[in-house]
């Protein structure tokens, strides 16, 4: 019988707060049943295993994710829209690193189409990427070059991994300038790249 008061919800909060406090590779089925002052068994009623809680970690990571970005993103467009949804995005990586290692992770698929969150994210990439007015093919290398420009910034500043005195807050602000620039000239496809 499932203990008074724990739900797989409960357990799925409680894994996304340990996950930024050990990081995604200690999260384990033990250490959020500790948290509760349960035994592992107990847990097992509310998630299958700890890749299931893993899984439940990046779904419930990703909804949050994306409605940071959407509120950040209502009613702009180029370089507003892209200020917004950049600033959204490292503050949620930097704040909740174990989180957004999650949101990283290659889901099952039955997992990923039905992760709303997951699914939000994707459209607010491409919807505001296209205020810059790029079609496909260039559409996509644009959103691989600006997830990989984010993550990097955020990913090294999460990890302290930033050395230089300078302050970080001005060096985004120059990327996020730098990222605007290159997005305003970004290259069309000739018939050979598409």
């Amino acid at each position: 019988m499932p203990r008074l008061g724990l739900t797989s919800e409960r357990v799925a909060a409680a894994a996304a707060e340990l996950v930024d406090e050990v990081g995604l590779s200690r999260l384990t089925v033990a250490a959020v049943a500790r948290h509760f002052g349960v035994s592992d068994a107990a847990l097992y009623v509310h998630v299958r295993s700890r890749d299931a809680l893993i899984e439940q970690v990046a779904v419930r990571a990703a909804a949050a994710f994306g409605d940071r970005i959407a509120l950040a993103v209502a009613g702009r467009s180029g370089r507003q829209a892209l200020v917004g949804y950049a600033d959204a995005y490292r503050a949620f990586a930097v704040a909740h690193p174990g989180q957004y290692a999650a949101t990283q992770l290659s889901l099952p698929p039955e997992v990923g189409k039905s992760s709303a969150g997951h699914l939000l994210i994707i459209e607010l990439s491409y919807a505001m990427l296209r205020g810059y007015g790029l079609d496909e093919p260039g559409l996509t290398d644009a959103i691989r070059f600006v997830r990989s420009t984010l993550h990097g910034f955020a990913s090294l500043e999460a990890a302290d991994g930033f050395g230089h005195p300078r302050d970080l807050d001005a060096s985004w602000r120059s990327l996020l300038e730098a990222v605007h620039t290159t997005l305003s000239n970004w290259p069309t496809a000739t018939k050979e790249q598409r």
